[in-house]
């Protein structure tokens, strides 16, 4: 802890922030938390249709609808649990964390399954109400995996509202032991029908920015050490959901080293950020971009600045050929850090600096 403790302090060193740095730092974090929270379970909004939707309104490129839906009601449910930071004497209640579910999945809807034989069925998931049928994983590792029953949930979440409550007050923990381990606890119960995860990350990043320290992001990038210090803490606790709801630090400790090494590379993140003064250096998706060739960083501050230059004038201005600009812009196309436009040619850049 004394990294995190040090990593922290010299992030706090740096407040204020401008109001330019905080401007993109929070316009990168919606994008980065919604498009990684989302796609982790699922959604196929890709990260440039992410940050079109959620920054400029726009709806782009294929995608199934619900996943626009479901995109815009994350960046909804975000604001509400920012809005619940701000009320710093209000303890955590159920009916929040009910509300905050309501609002992500926006209103009850029917899944249906075909069971082994051919067997159809059907179910309907409810928003903003505790789970009323069982509910289970298949891990990777091909074992099912129990969460708590219906008729105990009510009781294990008002457990874990209540020992919450309590532990901030006292200060048992330090802020970002009580995250892992609230997030660990609130995920064996499971207490709805859907959303768990989703919920989980948003509840994780109320508890620490009540206590300012910065929100995380689990990227899709590392879904699998997620799973995985999850699951080594699962084997540590035990297949008894009361007992996983009931965890203690020192069970869990394989989620903790885990969780606390992403705030740890969040802080990084942040500083890095923060404190970036050049031109030539970009970050997408909470990584900076090191190009080989410093002709990519002027053809991307180019096209930033002019969405409708044209390949000519990016060669000029680049000093290079235009068939070289044009395979760097498909390279950096691949990548996701930019798109064309089909209606008029000009460009969007997801890539952003730091100035």
């Amino acid at each position: 802890m004394k990294k995190i403790e040090q990593l922290y302090n010299q992030w706090r060193a740096l407040q204020p922030l401008s109001a330019r740095k905080q401007y993109l730092l929070s316009q990168r974090f919606t994008v980065d938390y919604n498009y990684n929270n989302n796609h982790i379970e699922g959604n196929t909004l890709t990260y440039g249709q992410t940050e079109l939707l959620l920054l400029l309104g726009k709806v782009s490129g294929d995608g199934d609808l619900k996943d626009f839906a479901d995109m815009k009601a994350s960046q909804v449910s975000f604001e509400m649990m920012r809005e619940m930071v701000k009320l710093e004497a209000t303890p955590l209640t159920q009916n929040f964390i009910r509300q905050l579910h309501q609002v992500l999945l926006r209103e009850d809807y029917t899944v249906h399954r075909t069971l082994p034989g051919g067997v159809q069925t059907s179910y309907v998931i409810h928003a903003g109400q505790y789970k009323t049928r069982p509910n289970s994983v298949i891990t990777r590792y091909g074992d099912r995996f129990e969460y708590a029953s219906p008729e105990e949930t009510s009781a294990l979440m008002a457990d874990l509202v209540d020992w919450y409550n309590q532990a901030e007050q006292a200060g048992d923990y330090s802020p970002v032991e009580l995250a892992a381990l609230f997030h660990y606890r609130y995920i064996r119960i499971h207490p709805f029908e859907d959303g768990n995860g989703r919920i989980a990350r948003l509840l994780v990043n109320y508890i620490l920015a009540r206590h300012d320290w910065p929100m995380i992001v689990v990227r899709t990038r590392d879904k699998q050490k997620y799973l995985e210090a999850l699951h080594q803490s699962d084997l540590k606790v035990g297949p008894n959901p009361s007992d996983g709801a009931h965890a203690s630090l020192q069970q869990v400790s394989a989620f903790v080293s885990y969780f606390t090494k992403l705030v740890e590379s969040e802080l990084k993140y942040n500083i890095e950020f923060a404190t970036e003064t050049s031109a030539n250096v970009w970050w997408y998706d909470g990584q900076k971009i090191v190009f080989r060739s410093p002709s990519t960083a002027i053809i991307l501050n180019a096209i930033a600045v002019a969405p409708n230059i044209t390949i000519d004038e990016i060669a000029r201005k680049a000093g290079i050929v235009a068939r070289a600009v044009k395979k760097q812009l498909s390279s950096m196309a691949d990548k996701g850090y930019i798109q064309r436009r089909e209606a008029d040619k000009s460009w969007y850049v997801f890539a952003t600096q730091s100035i």
